[in-house]
């Protein structure tokens, strides 16, 4: 199974429907979207398994869309873009298992010290710069810019100096951590130190198979 991360444009009042997931989340990066009579404008989020049709507003709309699959997803190619896709483990693809979409700010010069995860996620930094460094390699990322993270790999990351940073991320994750933080820092002593990472959730919902 596999986490794929696209990018969908929509003019003024296009009608959008995007076919059957294990789950899906998405994530309004401007104008908005009407979901079953709900609007969802911009910089908000959701959640959501099985077909979902989007109404998108009179200024349009742009989304970032994670599918989380186990065949690759049918895109209508006049208005969508994938982004990235990434392996999600078989022991989290089915029952006991969910999808998070959430969001992780900085501020100016802030980090998450080195740190791993019990789940596997594709991020997409929405505004700032930052900087991962993981497995030895070191990559930079602007807005728009998406990776993915295995989980169990340590990651080290170092936000812009001079301006707030913040990503999107879509994680699948295993039920004993609903509502609760999947980071796990690898040194002792900075499990006690001050953190500058907030975190905004957007929604979890269950892997339906």
């Amino acid at each position: 199974m596999k986490l794929h991360l696209f990018e969908d444009n929509l003019s003024d009042g296009q009608r959008v429907a995007f076919g059957e997931t294990v789950a899906r989340a998405i994530y309004v990066t401007a104008g908005d979207v009407t979901v079953d009579g709900k609007v969802h404008a911009c910089d908000e989020g959701f959640v959501a398994n099985g077909p979902v049709t989007l109404v998108a507003g009179v200024e349009g709309a742009s989304i970032w869309r994670w599918d989380l699959s186990d065949t690759p997803p049918q895109t209508p190619p006049q208005h969508s873009a994938r982004k990235l896709s990434g392996e999600i483990p078989a022991h989290l693809a089915g029952d006991g298992s969910f999808l998070r979409l959430d969001s992780v700010s900085f501020p100016p010069s802030g980090t998450a010290m080195l740190h791993t995860h019990q789940g596997p996620g594709i991020r997409c930094l929405r505004e700032g710069g930052i900087r991962i460094d993981t497995d030895g390699m070191s990559t930079s990322f602007g807005p728009g810019g998406a990776w993915f993270e295995a989980g169990p790999l340590p990651v080290f990351a170092q936000a812009d100096h001079t301006i707030q940073s913040r990503f999107i991320r879509a994680m699948v994750l295993p039920d004993a951590l609903r509502g609760k933080s999947s980071i796990h820092y690898e040194n002792e002593e900075d499990r006690a130190k001050p953190k500058s990472q907030t975190y905004r959730n957007f929604g979890e919902i269950g892997l339906s198979l």
